[in-house]
């Protein structure tokens, strides 16, 4: 599956944004998605992931109640709704892909290593 992420920017410290990676060339729906950033540095870190049904979702603690991984399948699509973003989550974002059999409804995976298809990424700047 290709990844195409997009959305990123510059924002000031408190505010928002949201981020979007559209897949193609293979059925989507077959396909857990997760959400990392890198920043400059740093290695690369889990941000959240959701499930090929949309059933289950899974965040970093120092994300959980301020971003929201959501998808649709029939647009082929993943969401990252980022708010209270701080200056130290400046960061490239990628969006991921993970190949999954649908007997796992609720599978989030985290590791990055069970990836198998990463999008080119989206800088997001957040200025304090």
């Amino acid at each position: 599956v290709q990844l195409q992420a997009f959305g990123g920017g510059l924002v000031q410290a408190g505010g928002s944004l949201t981020l979007s990676c559209e897949a193609s060339g293979r059925t989507f729906s077959n396909y857990a998605m997760g959400w990392f950033r890198q920043a400059p540095g740093k290695e690369r870190e889990f941000v959240a992931s959701i499930s090929w049904s949309g059933g289950s979702t899974y965040y970093a603690g120092s994300v959980k109640g301020r971003f929201t991984i959501s998808r649709d399948n029939a647009k082929n699509m993943v969401y990252l709704q980022m708010n209270s973003l701080k200056p130290e989550e400046t960061a490239v974002y990628y969006c991921a892909a993970k190949l999954v059999p649908h007997s796992g409804y609720n599978y989030t995976p985290f590791r990055g290593a069970d990836f198998g298809s990463w999008g080119q990424g989206t800088q997001v700047t957040v200025s304090s």
